[in-house]
């Protein structure tokens, strides 16, 4: 039996595990965190950070593995690439995957290669930042390069906020840098997508409207993403041309991606990501009921080498969200009301992250989720209708205290 190691344990990589399991491969985890649940799914679990590039090398050396997966998280994909290029499993280059997980280098990558990008720069002190503040135009938004789920974000407008944001932004990065970049108005809001190639060609792309929550105390924590864009088909079209240049450009191989991207008022397309792994969120999921392509299976299959060429054309059918259940106060989780027509005519799935009665933290990433619903609408003006105003439908119960999720 062919044997498959997956990187991480959590909540949103259960899905891997089990599809790895239903495929017939034998399922090994690794991360620092034991009590993590998709393990309990796995036939084998080693107390290995996902990050630890060298740690996992031995470990799959030592185990024979037939593949190496990184499902759902940023941090653990360069360690992903690192060690398939070393035991010459299928993977993307170590480099390139390095270029897409590290937002300075992405930055330097589309600048260098004649992409639309914001002014960017990666710093180790807020010394030189300081030096170079008048080189940006303002507000910038503050980050760590290399973080995930939308942690140590500080969109900063004035000098004197920039100390904070820099020491916030640094305490989310591994590698201890950050990067400052203008800020990009989007035309139309931000753009989620999801994507699959194969041999280097993207051949299979969604994309979708993100929101986000503006009471939360991170505002740029997603709280979902309604599906199809409500965009031109010829936009979509462009987008689709930028992200196969970068592909084609950085010899990317077999599997899926994430991606966010932003249009100016002149409607120049900006690709703020491309990270080389599946979203989060149960967007996959959403993705299946959606266009019916099983992209965790895939990603299962590419990278164990097995041929992923045979993928038909997918398309959307009917409008489709998910929405990330989440307080901007933080308590104890106490209850969750949902509207019954909303439940009955909407609602396709609820995944709890947080128990009743748990201690949960106010909306400031995405690992403070209480969960995650999928849903579906028969129209795009009925998704739009309920998806801002989605506290007339569900509420959320924090201690002795009634909080209703606000758009």
């Amino acid at each position: 039996m062919k044997k498959v190691l997956l990187l991480g344990g959590s909540y949103f990589q259960v899905p891997s595990v089990k599809k790895a399991k239903e495929l017939g491969y034998y399922t090994i985890t690794c991360d620092y965190l034991p009590d993590n649940p998709a393990h309990k799914f796995a036939d084998e679990y080693h107390n290995v950070s996902t990050t630890d590039k060298e740690a996992v090398l031995k470990l799959a050396q030592e185990l024979k593995i037939d593949g190496i997966v990184c499902y759902a998280s940023d941090p653990a994909a360069p360690t992903a690439a690192y060690v398939a290029e070393k035991m010459g499993l299928a993977g993307h280059s170590y480099k390139s995957v390095e270029i897409l997980s590290n937002k300075d280098l992405f930055r330097s990558f589309l600048s260098e290669n004649g992409f639309n990008t914001p002014k960017a720069k990666g710093y180790i002190n807020v010394a030189n930042i300081r030096k170079d503040w008048d080189i940006f135009k303002k507000p910038v938004m503050v980050k760590p390069v290399d973080s995930s789920g939308s942690k140590g974000i500080t969109k900063v407008e004035k000098l004197k906020d920039l100390d904070f944001a820099f020491e916030y932004a640094l305490s989310f990065s591994r590698a201890k840098r950050v990067i400052v970049e203008e800020y990009i108005d989007a035309y139309g809001g931000q753009i989620l997508g999801e994507g699959f190639s194969v041999n280097g060609e993207l051949v299979f792309a969604i994309f979708a409207n993100h929101f986000f929550d503006k009471k939360a105390s991170n505002p740029f924590t997603p709280a979902g993403g309604c599906f199809p864009l409500n965009m031109q088909s010829v936009i979509q079209k462009r987008i689709k041309n930028e992200i196969q240049k970068v592909l084609t450009l950085l010899d990317m191989k077999t599997g899926a991606y994430n991606f966010e991207v932003r249009l100016d008022e002149q409607k120049n397309i900006y690709l703020m990501e491309i990270g080389p792994r599946n979203g989060g969120n149960m967007i996959p999921q959403l993705v299946k009921y959606a266009t019916g392509f099983d992209m965790v299976e895939y990603t299962i299959k590419a990278a164990m080498g097995e041929d992923c060429s045979d993928l038909d054309k997918f398309e959307c059918k009917n409008y489709w969200a998910y929405y990330v259940l989440h307080s901007n106060n933080s308590g104890i989780f106490q209850k969750l009301t949902i509207d019954e027509e909303f439940k009955k005519n909407n609602l396709v799935e609820l995944n709890f992250i947080k128990n009743f009665g748990e201690k949960i933290e106010t909306f400031s990433g995405s690992g403070n989720a209480i969960g995650i619903m999928i849903l579906k609408f028969k129209t795009q003006e009925e998704m739009q209708e309920k998806i801002n105003d989605i506290s007339k439908y569900v509420q959320i119960k924090i201690e002795e205290k009634n909080y209703a999720i606000n758009k």
